[in-house]
């Protein structure tokens, strides 16, 4: 199922749509600029103010409109598994408990050498083998520094210019001539390296989240709780955000007000933020699964409670690279070549199958299709059932209640119920 995560847009689709992206993000500026020079926030805007700011509202509208119909072909922005390379990372704690020391991601590595002992071990110059050691030390460290400086910039350029494009590309053929290379200290560069850029870009990802005003325990927790009480109540309390969020935003733009205007612009700046990082948590989730060192990255996923809490009430486009990160790594658990520890493949089964669940709820686009759901559930109960009974009763139970209780019907948790009810009345007789 992995060639359904990197479909390409085509070219002419591409084009249009950067090119309403870079309209839309001019006429953003421009309208900013004249919010933030008005003086008071009670001074009235001119006419030529008000079509400015009309302008850069249907810009917006058709950026969206071209981004439903590059999903219907379907599209991604994303390059496809095949081309990507990678490595992992320490751990993630993001509103995780403290018991992060059972777990380690070295725990279940790959056999190879350390790349501390590679980079840092002393030399005695005295022969030219030693030199040559020492040279060698130094240029790994070179390649380390350049590598992890060029996928830092990353966040520092918007997804829009045609500079971050270049920047993606470099680190691409970086990460591949590493792996290509075959040097066991080349690829421990990659593998330290986009580890970092995981931890990283995963943080950064849960502080935007949390900064978005999208928290569940603000604003609508209390009439959706109330909703969800009702017969089909998952499926009014869908319908009953996505009218709070238009009827909020109407408020909003019809205030006119430079305080409302400005609380709309920095909220649609957030969107784009954190769309934009979780399409870069994705590409390095690539990267890790081909290169074949996803290990520690599954060790900071498991532990990731704090962005799977508030991976719920994201943005549907942020909730759908989360569902593919989430279904990537989770394949790699029953790939065979790599030894996963129990507490790792449970706490990954028990914050994120929440979101396969409830983020399919009004989406009017494909997150994975028909069958790769299919080959998903079928995975999902293949890690179930390398648990223990206990492990796999409380997996089940929490699983059941989600898809009970939510508007989509995936993933479905019957086939592994069944099968568990069969091995539990196996082991009475």
């Amino acid at each position: 199922m992995g060639d359904g995560y990197g479909m390409k847009p085509t070219a002419f689709l591409n084009s249009l749509f950067m090119s309403t992206v870079n309209s839309a993000a001019k006429a953003l500026v421009s309208v900013a600029s004249t919010t933030s020079g008005g003086g008071s926030d009670g001074e009235s805007w001119r006419a030529i103010d008000h079509a400015r700011y009309l302008l850069m509202l249907i810009t917006w509208l058709a950026v969206w409109v071209l981004r439903v119909l590059m999903d219907h072909i379907p599209t991604s922005f994303v390059p496809p598994p095949d081309r990507l390379l990678g490595g992992g990372g320490g751990i993630l704690s993001l509103g995780s408990s403290s018991d992060h020391s059972h777990v380690s991601a070295t725990s279940f590595s790959s056999s190879s050498p350390s790349l501390e002992l590679i980079l840092h071990e002393g030399f005695n110059y005295s022969t030219n083998e030693d030199i040559d050691l020492a040279h060698e030390s130094s240029s790994s460290k070179a390649i380390g520094r350049q590598l992890s400086h060029i996928i830092g910039l990353f966040s520092e350029i918007p997804s829009t210019s045609r500079k971050y494009q270049v920047v993606v590309g470099m680190a691409d053929k970086i990460v591949e001539e590493n792996m290509r290379s075959g040097q066991v200290v080349l690829k421990e560069i990659n593998r330290s390296t986009l580890s970092s850029a995981f931890n990283r870009t995963a943080n950064s990802l849960y502080r935007s989240l949390g900064s978005s005003g999208r928290d569940p325990e603000e604003g609508d927790a209390w009439p959706s709780r109330m909703l969800s009480a009702l017969p089909l109540g998952s499926y009014v309390v869908s319908y009953f955000r996505g009218l709070r969020f238009f009827v909020n935003t109407l408020l909003l733009t019809a205030g006119g007000s430079s305080g409302g205007k400005r609380a709309l612009i920095a909220a649609s700046e957030c969107a784009v933020v954190e769309e934009k990082l979780a399409h870069e948590l994705l590409w390095v989730t690539n990267k890790l699964r081909v290169s074949i060192a996803v290990d520690e990255a599954l060790v900071q996923w498991s532990y990731a409670s704090g962005l799977a809490s508030r991976a719920l009430y994201a943005h549907p486009r942020v909730q759908g690279t989360l569902i593919k990160i989430s279904a990537i790594l989770i394949e790699e658990i029953v790939r065979g070549d790599l030894e996963v520890p129990r507490q790792v493949k449970f706490r990954i089964l028990l914050l994120w199958l929440p979101l396969f669940c409830y983020a399919s709820s009004g989406l009017s686009y494909t997150i994975l299709t028909g069958y790769e759901k299919a080959e998903m559930e079928k995975v999902i109960d293949e890690v179930i059932s390398t648990l223990p009974l206990d492990d796999q009763e409380q997996i089940l139970m929490n699983w059941m209640h989600d898809y009970a209780t939510s508007a989509s019907d995936w993933p479905n948790p019957q086939n592994s119920y069944y099968r568990w009810f069969h091995i539990c009345r196996e082991l009475l007789v």
